[in-house]
């Protein structure tokens, strides 16, 4: 069985990952700063030194390093790195600035952008965190860096990652990108992202693949 590490998982398992992590085939190991979500392992995600390096077949961060200053990003990247396994591979989402500056240009700072799980949502609020999370306290959940596509695949590359394929979903605001520690055709590396990445992508939206000498 392999094994994926879910990191900054909050209340969330395996089932709310992705459509090839939610198979018997994976085994989760779940880790968080907060202990009160009952994670196997409570660490940051800058320094996780309770997870053996190459222990890991894969990584799933869901919307965790928008919560680090720029300058920790690299040491979470390191980190990630670390724990994977040769051929292991991260699966990443996170707000995609772009999209979210268009409304922002177009003075909707305060108007509900969509509707999640937690409530309305706002540009404020994915630009800065949660704002209702901020106000009960949870000072963790701010945000304090942010990327675009372009930016975000150059982190991945700059930071160790032999590959990578990434998507842009403007209407809902997200990123996703997965990137191999080993190298990959581009063939595989687009055929394991769209396994990955949401379903309902169409050709127009097909998984973009990063040879790691790109610009």
């Amino acid at each position: 069985m392999a094994t994926f590490l879910h990191v900054g998982c909050g209340n969330k398992r395996k089932n709310s990952t992705t459509r090839a992590f939610d198979d018997a085939q994976w085994q989760e190991v779940r880790l968080d700063i907060d202990p009160r979500v009952k994670p196997d392992v409570v660490s940051s995600i800058t320094r996780m030194s309770e997870v053996q390096d190459s222990s890991m077949d894969a990584i799933f961060s869901s919307h965790n390093l928008e919560h680090l200053h720029a300058h920790e990003v690299p040491a979470a990247m390191n980190e990630f790195v670390r724990v994977l396994k040769p051929e292991g591979f991260m699966v990443i989402t996170c707000p995609d600035l772009q999209a979210i500056a268009s409304l922002i240009a177009e003075d909707k700072l305060m108007q509900v952008a969509y509707t999640s799980a937690a409530g309305p949502i706002t540009p404020l609020d994915m630009v800065y965190g949660l704002q209702k999370a901020l106000a009960r306290g949870d000072m963790h959940m701010a945000h304090r860096c942010g990327f675009t596509q372009k930016v975000l695949v150059a982190t991945l590359k700059g930071c160790g990652f032999a590959a990578v394929a990434s998507i842009r979903r403007p209407n809902v605001f997200d990123l996703w990108a997965l990137a191999s520690k080993s190298p990959r055709t581009a063939e595989e590396i687009e055929a394991m992202a769209l396994a990955h990445f949401p379903a309902g992508i169409t050709a127009s939206g097909k998984a973009q693949a990063v040879p790691a000498d790109a610009s």
